[in-house]
Order: C-alpha cells, then sequence, then structure tokens
C-alpha cells in the first residue's frame, strides 16, 4: 500500500507542519505591523492618492472590508454597506473600503475607473481608499495588522473580497467577518460598540 509508507505519512505531517508555520509566525516585514497598538497608527492613500491618517478617525467605530467591483458579492454588499453607513454615519460610524484585485482579477479598473463605479453604480457615500493588496509580500500594512489582530480561519490570509474587520472607538480590532457574512447581519455589534 503506497500511501500507508512511514515515509509518505511523515513527509505530509512535515509538509502541513510548514504550511501552518508560514502562516502562522510572520516575517520580519510583518513585525513592524504587529508592534502597532491601534490602526491610528497608520496613514493609508485615497482613491485620489492623498495620505489620510487613519487617527483622524480616532473615537468612530469603522467597518474595514476589501471590496471589488466584479465580485457575485459586490451587489448585496455595496446595498447593505450604504443602508449601514447611512443609519449610522451621524452616530460616529465610518466604513473604509479598500479595492483590492487579488481575488479573480475582479477589481481591474484604476482608481478613477473604480471611484466612478462605485459612486454612481453603487452609490456609495462611505471612503475609498487607493487599490491595494490585501496578501503577499506587497499586503499594505494596515492589512497585515488586521490579519495579525484577527486571524482567519485555518490561516489569516483574507480568503475574498468583502472581508470585513470591526474596530472599536479606540482603534482595537474586535471582530472579523467572512466574506459572505452580510453586513447587516452585523448592525448589532455596530451598535454595541456605539454604545460604548
Amino acid at each position: 500500500m503506497f500511501l500507508f509508507r512511514p515515509i509518505n505519512w511523515a513527509s505530509l505531517l512535515f509538509l502541513g507542519l510548514a504550511f501552518w508555520l508560514y502562516y502562522r509566525y510572520p516575517g520580519a516585514e510583518d513585525m513592524a505591523a504587529e508592534s502597532s497598538k491601534s490602526i491610528y497608527e497608520f496613514t493609508v492613500k485615497d482613491i485620489r492618492g492623498n495620505d489620510v491618517p487613519l487617527s483622524k478617525y480616532q473615537g468612530k467605530v469603522l467597518l474595514i472590508v476589501n471590496v471589488a467591483s466584479k465580485c457575485g458579492l459586490t451587489q448585496s454588499n455595496y446595498k447593505e454597506l450604504n443602508i449601514l453607513y447611512e443609519k449610522y454615519k451621524d452616530q460616529g460610524f465610518e466604513i473604509l473600503a479598500f479595492p483590492c484585485n487579488q481575488f479573480a482579477s475582479q477589481e481591474p479598473g484604476s482608481n478613477e475607473e473604480i471611484e466612478e463605479t462605485v459612486c454612481t453604480r453603487f452609490k456609495a457615500e462611505f471612503s475609498i481608499f487607493d487599490k491595494i493588496d490585501v496578501n503577499g509580500k506587497n499586503a499594505a500594512p494596515l492589512y497585515k495588522f488586521l490579519k495579525s489582530e484577527k486571524g482567519g480561519l485555518f490561516v489569516d490570509a483574507i480568503k475574498w473580497n468583502f472581508t470585513k474587520f470591526l474596530v472599536n472607538k479606540e482603534g482595537k480590532v474586535v471582530q472579523r467577518y467572512a466574506p459572505t457574512t452580510s453586513p447587516l447581519a452585523i448592525e448589532k455589534d455596530v451598535q454595541n460598540l456605539l454604545a460604548k
């Protein structure tokens, strides 16, 4: 029996351990992101390329989302994100959307094209930022930090468009939601953080 030879099981065990260690323990470039205490220590670029220190959102509840315009989840997520934003923006709630083209090339356009699509087709009024990578060696420092604070199931990598991170008023990541989690399904969590 080919599969029952001890050498094959040992190899599989070693390979599994190597895979787990690779995704579980940060490399040197990730350590800077992990040393940050809150998202307020990061500066990102908006959709027009301007620097935006996240400290400007201090004292607000944030929902940080990697978005894409051509994903099967796009229509429902933008619709519900707009509902949440409209309902809670005056109570100290902000949505920070980061376009990303890493998943099946579903955000292929330039920043100008993305802005046009998001504002016209999806009527988004919340903040849209520069297109970034959320995984890999070129992942944005903010996303390295978010993943280090709230890892995913099995691995910390972002698995698809519309992964959501909920951040409290102190800039701490309190929850991570799967891409298939409806924005309205987390409304209660948003309400709870706004009440604190």
